[in-house]
């Protein structure tokens, strides 16, 4: 999260290519962008997700991304997004320094109790107040100057510091046992939603207790609407379905072939 230009989707574009999310070959610029006016303006309007695998100290990981937009007339985006995740990276330009919308999106962090890390980007261009802007942010985080990371999303500059510091910083999800999933009803929040002429409302949910699966009988909490699971999947970016399901602390999609999406 970060105010507007700050440089989140180049960052997320470094991610997808060192978690091999992406192939190099398909890769481009704002790749998580896939609205025509988001490309055309250069900005993020809409958040999106994305599963990522990362290896580190021989250890397998899978990390959940959202990626969210910083112009001030998104933020109802953004306060979803973090009502679904555990940590929260403040990105911030070393040329620009701290400005208003990185104070709100912080304050939207902190209100969840996320862990919030601080980074640095755009260290490399010729105008950048590093030293002066890191004494900034660590003066509004109140922790030390060393504790902020320094990259270039650009040129992936120390982009790797960044998921380490994730890995090993941001607790992870908490787990329900097995034998709790039997008799645990499923919690999930839908983040956001898109339609499927085909499969009517696909929900972007981020599962909390219990497991969920192709063929489940589910129940939006508020509308009370029932739904019959069709497909569950996760972001890739792109939609991959997945008959295992998704279960405690994962991210994902569901299928449910409503028609209505107020439902």
């Amino acid at each position: 999260m970060a105010h507007i230009d700050h440089g989140k989707s180049t960052l997320a574009d470094r991610f997808l290519e060192l978690t091999k999310t992406v192939e190099k070959r398909k890769m481009h610029e704002q790749y998580l962008d896939t609205m025509e006016l988001e490309r055309e303006r250069g900005i993020t309007i809409k958040l999106q997700p994305v599963r990522m695998a990362y290896e580190l100290d021989g250890q397998k990981y899978v990390l959940n991304l959202i990626d969210t937009p910083g112009h001030v007339d998104f933020s109802y985006e953004v306060s979803r997004s973090l009502a679904a995740v555990e940590g929260a990276i403040l990105l911030v330009d070393a040329s620009k320094g701290v400005q208003a919308q990185t104070l709100a999106n912080l304050h939207l962090a902190q209100q969840q109790g996320l862990k919030i890390i601080p980074v640095l980007n755009k260290i490399d261009l010729p105008n950048a107040r590093t030293e002066q802007v890191k004494e900034e942010l660590s003066y509004l985080l109140a922790i030390e100057p060393e504790d902020i990371l320094e990259v270039s999303a650009k040129d992936g500059t120390n982009v790797e510091k960044v998921l380490e510091r994730v890995i090993k910083t941001v607790p992870p999800p908490k787990m329900t046992n097995d034998q709790q999933l039997t008799t645990n009803n499923l919690k999930a929040l839908i983040f956001d939603s898109t339609f499927d002429a085909y499969k009517g409302v696909i929900a972007y949910i981020r599962v909390f207790e219990g497991s969920i699966k192709k063929g489940d009988k589910i129940i939006a909490f508020a509308a009370k609407t029932k739904a019959d699971v069709l497909e569950t999947g996760y972001f890739s970016p792109n939609l991959i379905a997945s008959d295992e399901g998704m279960s405690s602390g994962e991210i994902g999609y569901i299928a449910t072939g409503l028609k209505d999406p107020g439902q």
